[in-house]
């Protein structure tokens, strides 16, 4: 049994993706590298704009998705994972296979 202080490290990683979105974002930018606002919207239909908003907030907060702003007008945003977003690429296609299977 571990210590209370401890964490598990599967709990450390739910954390980073849990949610109904963060782990089809990650998907979603892993086979589209670089993605605008409107463009992960069309690719997650389901998910409200003010939710991915906040999806995209957190996993960039968390350091798993980079947001670059570009100054021009109209406003031109971009999102990618980072490397450590990256790195989580075996996890999120573990969880495509298992959830095909």
């Amino acid at each position: 049994m571990t210590e209370p202080t401890q964490q598990c490290p599967i709990e450390n990683t739910l954390k980073l993706i849990s949610g109904k979105w963060k782990s089809v974002i990650i998907y979603m930018l892993l086979k589209h590298p670089t993605c605008r606002f409107n463009e992960l919207q069309k690719l997650i239909p389901d998910c409200s704009r003010r939710m991915l908003s906040l999806q995209l907030k957190d996993l960039e907060r968390d350091g798993l998705v980079v947001k670059k702003v570009y100054p021009v007008v109209p406003p031109k945003t971009e999102y990618s994972l980072t490397e450590r977003g990256k790195s989580l690429k075996e996890v999120v296609e573990g969880m495509q296979k298992w959830g095909q299977a």
